[in-house]
């Protein structure tokens, strides 16, 4: 019987159970646990490799009978910032960016269960409690961060980039509005959990947040913004494919698409050339 050493990953299943985007279909996940023994470039690789990470652990749709789920990301280099993006940034520029370690506030728990009742009250994290929210924030990787989005006091005048970068955490930087909870990768910044002030509908908080990490991971020479799965006939899932052009990970790796012209099969073979790092993770 061969020895793996002590950081080898091990890889589990879930059992099938109904999934949360597509009525009537069941779905699984393979995951492993991101422990602290595990090497940093393994975990980079499943970030990077379609995995996306729940606290202390990565995973990635499994599912037997389905393959709706596709990894996305957005190359910022070639995004572009159409008419209707640019509209969102204007009606934001009184928004202030602060970027700061993944330490949970009583003020983000406030704003994180306003948008849970407001938009999920059904969902998986509507129960979530205090430490249970103190956790999902506080649980990740060397690299995980947090931005807060702030309005400035009224009296303020707009500021440039620089002086956003530096304004000052707390009340007088003004009301907290939407946070964003995200990893750095080695080639990336991956967007994990946002959330935002339901009430503030006409700023679109969510598309902001993503078109302001856009730009933060190119300000950083970073060439991509993972923004998790785009599952295939989901409609709360369909605001992912309006950040263009984007890439998708398909059976041969990541490839450049645009609305229209996505590959018929965006299937995860984990038997094609691109998931040999995954099969050497898993010992196959």
């Amino acid at each position: 019987m061969s020895e793996h050493p002590k950081n080898f990953p091990e890889f589990y299943v879930t059992t099938a159970q109904a999934c949360p985007y597509l009525a009537g279909r069941q779905e699984r996940k393979l995951f492993t646990h991101l422990t602290h023994d595990k090497p940093p470039g393994d975990i980079d690789d499943l970030l990077r490799g379609g995995f996306r990470r729940s606290q202390s652990i990565a995973y990635m749709p499994y599912c037997e009978s389905c393959n709706a789920c596709v990894s996305t990301r957005v190359p910022v280099e070639l995004f572009d910032l159409k008419r209707s993006f640019r509209r969102v940034v204007e009606r934001n520029t009184d928004v202030v960016a602060t970027r700061m370690a993944a330490k949970p506030t009583a003020e983000q728990y406030m704003l994180f269960r306003s948008y849970i009742e407001g938009r999920h009250a059904d969902g998986g994290m509507a129960d979530m409690s205090i430490p249970d929210f103190a956790v999902m924030v506080e649980d990740g990787l060397p690299g995980t961060f947090i931005t807060e989005y702030r309005l400035m006091p009224a009296t303020a005048a707009v500021p440039t980039a620089e002086q956003s970068a530096q304004w000052p955490r707390g009340a007088q930087a003004g009301r907290l509005v939407a946070v964003a909870l995200c990893d750095r990768v080695s080639d990336g910044v991956s967007m994990v959990y946002s959330f935002y002030d339901c009430d503030e509908i006409e700023r679109s908080l969510g598309t902001y947040m993503i078109l302001e990490q856009i730009e933060h991971a190119r300000t950083m020479q970073l060439p991509y913004l993972y923004l998790g799965y785009w599952v295939n006939g989901s409609p709360k899932m369909d605001y992912k494919r309006r950040f263009q052009p984007q890439e998708q990970l398909g059976a041969e790796g990541w490839e450049l698409v645009a609305p229209g012209d996505e590959p018929a099969d965006r299937s995860a073979n984990f038997d094609a050339p691109a998931f040999a790092w995954l099969r050497r993770l898993m010992g196959t």
